[in-house]
């Protein structure tokens, strides 16, 4: 791996961290609610999306499709509204499991067979999720849970359907501006709990133009440099640096319980994704 893969590799992991930070500071300490956030951030998105394209003489037109677009949607709305009663660490951790774990029952159902190693990293993996939700004093609400779980599963399904993509920024930025219409009618809907100030709407902005938007070009631009395994393990460090990030600046706490279940669930999925399935 050279200097230039690592350093992009870096910077595009602590963009994916900062989305679950400046989603939860937004919506534990500013006014803005989740509706509007989730159309700030995906609005902020499409627009540096869309300059980056611009720059590189490139047009998103017949990129992208509705279907991710929908997936995307699901996702970052999800995301939002978990996130009104989640701690980051417990939200990025949740996040991340549901991601891997429906790619991986995706592969499955398409005929990929795990091998023991493989199973056991699963039940690992599912095990740890458990002992997250288990009834607790630090237990994560489970109505909150559940949406993160579901916004897991929905980044799955938009990674599965953007698979094989020839030009995944431009395919990204086709996605982020079909959503523009869908978060339109979901502000619609929450109109009379829509509510903003400054530091929600700057919170919103950088989360879209600058975690996902710039984040997500400078991920694309390490991929080249990494191998399969190597992008999928890489982004193990994902929680874990939403969980230190979280304690240090949003004051969040880092239970035994959180640690015990992270190092279950992510270990799980390392060990899925380090042996190759079987077809």
């Amino acid at each position: 791996m050279t200097i230039r893969t690592l350093l992009l590799t870096a910077l595009a992991m602590l963009a994916f961290a900062g989305n679950s930070l400046l989603c939860r500071a937004a919506l534990r300490d500013s006014q803005i609610d989740p509706a509007s956030f989730t159309a700030l951030r995906l609005c902020a998105g499409a627009l540096v999306l869309w300059l980056l394209l611009c720059l590189r003489g490139k047009s998103f037109s017949n990129s992208g499709s509705w279907r991710g677009a929908l997936a995307l949607f699901a996702y970052a709305a999800s995301f939002s509204y978990a996130y009104l009663d989640l701690d980051a660490g417990a939200g990025a951790l949740l996040l991340f499991g549901a991601v891997q774990i429906s790619m991986i029952t995706w592969g499955m159902l398409q005929g990929e067979r795990l091998h023991r190693g493989q199973t056991a990293g699963m039940l690992l993996a599912g095990a740890g999720l458990l002992v997250l939700l288990l009834p607790g004093t630090n237990t994560p609400p489970l109505s909150a849970s559940l949406l993160m779980v579901l916004a897991g599963a929905a980044w799955g399904a938009y990674s599965i359907l953007g698979k094989g993509t020839p030009d995944s920024l431009a395919a990204t930025a086709g996605n982020f501006i079909r959503t523009l219409p869908i978060a339109v009618l979901l502000c619609l809907l929450a109109l009379n709990t829509l509510e903003w100030d400054s530091a929600g709407l700057i919170y919103a902005l950088l989360s879209g133009g600058l975690a996902s938007g710039i984040g997500y070009a400078i991920w694309y631009a390490a991929l080249p440099g990494l191998g399969a395994i190597q992008a999928a393990s890489v982004q193990l460090s994902v929680p874990l640096l939403t969980a230190l990030a979280g304690s240090l600046l949003l004051g969040e706490p880092l239970t035994g319980k959180l640690l015990a279940a992270g190092l279950a669930i992510l270990g799980g999925i390392a060990l899925v994704m380090r042996l190759r399935p079987s077809t």
